[in-house]
């Protein structure tokens, strides 16, 4: 133990003299541990836990980031982040433009607590300005750690390869149980049912790599309605 304090406090001296004002991404395996990504690694933790244990009740809403669907799809994440919000949830994002804008701006106006996760992208996202608290990452994994364990319930809005592996990634650690079974919302019949017959049909009738029962870990809604009481009633704190 004493040897793996000594080596800690080592790598976290080391790291924190040699961290880069504009740290490069990581490209295929490092050659070499690099103490600076591991302190700045830390902090993203710390301060990503830090954050969210402010919050009790919470909703994590998902989406694109994107104006490229109807108008309905931004108004009902609004709206639904609206009534949560009203309920005693606190409404995190990921903190940018689209539906998560839409959400935030829902939680900003009826004066609820609207908090964003941001991540630094290439192409320079930045922040929805309804936001009551904020909090930027480097990495995806950190920042998507602190979305999985924010929130009480996850509602999954049309959007793309985001959307997506935010959705299996919750799905994925409630059905092997590295998380608490919590209520997987998806909004939009339309967006979803072709997905959700390709998992039907291809993986578990055809191929059998699911269980049924996987399956009834998400629950398909297309109105406000439907998903708030939905949300209300299997929300467990």
């Amino acid at each position: 133990m004493d040897s793996l304090n000594h080596d800690l406090s080592q790598v976290i001296t080391e790291g924190k003299a040699s961290m880069p004002e504009h740290p490069p991404p990581l490209v295929c395996k490092p050659q070499r541990v690099e103490p600076w990504r591991l302190v700045k690694i830390m902090k993203e933790f710390t301060d990503g836990f830090e954050t969210i244990r402010r919050y009790g009740l919470a909703a994590s809403f998902f989406g694109t980031s994107r104006a490229s669907f109807e108008d309905a799809v931004y108004q009902h994440a609004s709206e639904l982040a609206t009534r949560l919000s009203q309920k005693g949830f606190a409404i995190i994002t990921g903190g940018a433009a689209g539906v998560m804008q839409a959400a935030n701006k829902g939680a900003y106006e009826s004066g609820g607590a609207s908090v964003g996760l941001n991540i630094d992208l290439s192409n320079g996202q930045g922040y929805n300005q309804f936001l009551t608290d904020k909090l930027q990452f480097d990495h995806f994994f950190v920042r998507k750690t602190m979305l999985t364990y924010a929130s009480e319930v996850y509602v999954y809005f049309p959007g793309g390869f985001g959307t997506l592996d935010e959705f299996f990634e919750i799905l994925t650690l409630i059905q092997t149980d590295k998380i608490r079974k919590v209520p997987i919302v998806l909004f939009g019949k339309t967006f979803w049912t072709p997905l959700l017959a390709f998992i039907e049909d291809m993986l578990y009738k055809k191929h059998q790599a699911i269980d049924k029962g996987d399956m009834e870990l998400y629950t398909l809604v297309d109105s406000v309605d439907e998903a708030y009481d939905y949300i209300v009633k299997n929300v467990q704190c």
